[in-house]
């Protein structure tokens, strides 16, 4: 199963915000230019997950996009499928398939599809942060210059 370039930018930038977004939120200016994609590639795939309440988006200068709910309620399988099937609704209609295809084929393929959902829905973006600070992955506050007294 593989997983679109769209999808893996949506789930990495999901990831960007769970482990950036404290105290302020994180802009998509700045989300998208770690992920190294122009800033109206993802638009439509962090709205998408703002509406099906993985995300919050925060309006203002300094607004952007929090998560919605706690890190540890938020599975890399939900991400996955929300954008899947934002990406699923902009394709045409599936091509007829045979009757090996329809009865045999495409089952197969929604079963492995499924199998690698559920191993997805296992992991949480708090243990996807974990991860990241076990990686030593530096946190976007941590590289901004210190002003205070």
């Amino acid at each position: 199963m593989r997983f679109s370039r769209k999808t893996l930018l949506a789930l990495e930038a999901v990831l960007d915000v769970a482990y950036n977004a404290r105290p302020d939120p994180v802009q998509s200016r700045d989300i998208t230019a770690r992920l190294g994609v122009p800033q109206r590639y993802l638009e439509q795939a962090m709205q998408q997950l703002v509406h099906e309440g993985v995300l919050k988006g925060v309006r203002g200068p300094r607004g952007g996009y929090v998560l919605a709910r706690e890190r540890r309620r938020i599975t890399a399988g939900e991400v996955v499928r929300i954008v899947d099937a934002l990406e699923r609704a902009e394709e045409d209609a599936e091509a007829a398939a045979s009757d090996l295809g329809a009865g045999v084929v495409r089952p197969l393929c929604r079963a492995v599809q499924e199998s690698a959902l559920a191993q997805l829905d296992a992991i949480t973006m708090e243990e996807l942060c974990a991860r990241s600070a076990d990686l030593g992955v530096p946190r976007a506050d941590e590289n901004a210059p210190d002003f205070t007294i």
